[in-house]
């Protein structure tokens, strides 16, 4: 298993624990980033703690401020726009480079919903 694949599974378990997720924001709103295969994703974390750190290593993203996501606005709101959008999620970036897993928004919704019949 990637570490990647790994980061992904981490943002669902911790989310579904938490009931949110975090984004990043600035003056200019929640940043998109076009990865290797030329898709557009958002990043998103399971923890402030893993938001904060992005911010504190990318350059790109020091003036951004962690936002928490409730899990319920998440599923309900962003993953039907980011999906309707064709936006990937990036999912618990890390390191200097912000990489980490990207799936198809849907993806992210059949992955929280099947893990968790509440939401």
């Amino acid at each position: 298993m990637s570490i990647s694949s790994i980061n992904a599974d981490a943002f669902v378990s911790e989310a579904l624990h938490n009931a949110q997720g975090w984004g990043i924001k600035d003056k200019n709103g929640f940043p998109t980033s076009t990865n290797a295969s030329g898709e557009t994703a958002m990043p998103f974390w399971s923890s402030e703690k893993r938001a904060l750190s992005v911010i504190q290593s990318v350059q790109s993203y020091r003036g951004f401020k962690p936002v928490p996501i409730a899990l319920s606005e998440f599923v309900n709101q962003w993953l039907p726009g980011l999906t309707r959008d064709e936006v990937y999620c990036g999912l618990n970036w890390s390191g200097k480079g912000a990489t980490g897993y990207d799936l198809p928004s849907a993806e992210v919704l059949d992955r929280l919903t099947a893990n968790d019949g509440k939401i």
